[in-house]
């Protein structure tokens, strides 16, 4: 279940689905999926569903993963990504091969150390981890082109918005329960122009770190 072929019917799936970013498939084709879950998940990994991770946390289905990559890189090249939510590291794995350097942030501390494992494996060496509160975000290498939120927040945070650099795009879920849509937020010159985009399901984004 992890063969090329298996691989190749997602991604066909993934582009009948609309999405179109040739960069963003092509890093999802070659990225194993499989190294993100348990073993005994593993023959799932090729299916466009999101996974337990252990915590009460997922994986994101890979049509998410794409869908958001893809809204982040839809202005051109990034050079600086904040990723809040590090998981089990498969989203922090495809911004990774997509943009210069990834700073991301996640709170629980399990996930967070097999996460940089899955990653030393597949040799990506431009992520800087950072064990902490997602709502905070990381102010002290502010500000980024780009930032990504792989859970649901009630409400978008105000430190994200304020470490957004001019520009920059901010990727996130909002909203609580079965209400959330995905929101594509740009800092202009004049403020923040927000832009609904789908209904989509993440679990919440939660405040302080957990060991």
């Amino acid at each position: 279940m992890t063969s090329q072929r298996t691989r190749e019917r997602l991604i066909q799936r993934l582009y009948d689905e609309g999405l179109s970013n040739a960069q963003v498939l092509e890093v999802i084709r070659r990225t194993p999926r499989h190294l993100f879950v348990d073993e005994a998940l593993a023959h799932r990994a090729y299916e466009d569903t999101a996974l337990p991770i252990g915590h009460n946390q997922t994986i994101s289905q890979p049509y998410m993963v794409a869908r958001m990559s893809e809204l982040l890189l839809a202005a051109g090249p990034l050079d600086k990504v904040l990723e809040i939510g590090t998981g089990s590291g498969y989203q922090t794995a495809i911004l990774a091969q997509l943009v210069e350097r990834v700073f991301t942030v996640e709170r629980i501390q399990g996930l967070q150390e097999r996460a940089k494992e899955r990653l030393v494996k597949l040799s990506l060496r431009n992520v800087v981890f950072r064990w902490g509160d997602g709502w905070e975000g990381w102010p002290a290498l502010a500000p980024y082109n780009g930032i990504i939120v792989t859970a649901a927040a009630s409400d978008v945070p105000q430190a994200l918005l304020d470490q957004l650099a001019p520009g920059g795009r901010l990727v996130i879920p909002v909203g609580t329960g079965d209400v959330q849509q995905l929101l594509l937020i740009i800092r202009e010159e004049q403020g923040f122009s927000r832009h609904v985009l789908d209904a989509v399901r993440f679990v919440p984004l939660l405040n302080g770190p957990l060991a």
